[in-house]
């Protein structure tokens, strides 16, 4: 598969099988996936792959403001929590900003590596879906996350129990201009 066809292909997936996820077939699509480029080769975002009870917990305790989120979370049979060290990308050493982006550089870099992880994924076969509307404080209680960690993401990975159709695209006039 060429990176050309892993991007068009892949689909964000809302409904999935009951089949497991080997664990070793995770651990290959994060070793993979760790090749995300961050600021400044920080490497921010921890993957956590969650089953189970707690992923129950996820899906019925996290979902209030978009319950259908909970569903997805319950269709699948793991849900990838992407994590992130604060107060490293974007930063200096001396704690300063490096830019006037201030602290919201480290969302870009757990949207990079949370796509490189559903490109990962998608070229072994496993789909996803990256969801954002979730109560992130209840997440990284549930997860137990350290103080100096929060969720940036939520992904529910597993094998496809749908095969969505490509949305249409804008046209490159649309999205491309040159100054």
């Amino acid at each position: 598969m060429t990176a050309k066809e892993c991007i068009k292909g892949r689909r964000s997936v809302r409904k999935f099988t009951e089949q497991a996820v080997d664990h070793a077939l995770l651990s290959e699509i994060v070793e993979t996936a760790s090749y995300y480029p961050s600021w400044k080769h920080t490497q921010i975002v921890r993957f956590v792959a969650v089953e189970g009870e707690k992923k129950e917990r996820l899906a019925k305790e996290c979902t209030d403001m978009w319950a259908n989120n909970g569903k997805i979370m319950e269709s699948a049979p793991v849900v990838m929590a992407v994590t992130i060290i604060r107060n490293r990308s974007g930063f200096e050493r001396d704690g300063s900003f490096s830019t006037n982006k201030g602290d919201r550089w480290q969302m870009y870099d757990a949207g990079i590596a949370s796509q490189t992880l559903c490109l990962a994924a998608y070229e072994k076969g496993i789909a996803s879906v990256i969801l954002g509307l979730f109560d992130d404080a209840k997440a990284a209680a549930i997860l137990e996350l350290p103080e100096d960690r929060e969720v940036a993401a939520l992904i529910p990975v597993g094998y496809a129990a749908e095969d969505p159709a490509a949305p249409k695209r804008k046209p490159v006039e649309e999205i491309l201009s040159f100054c």
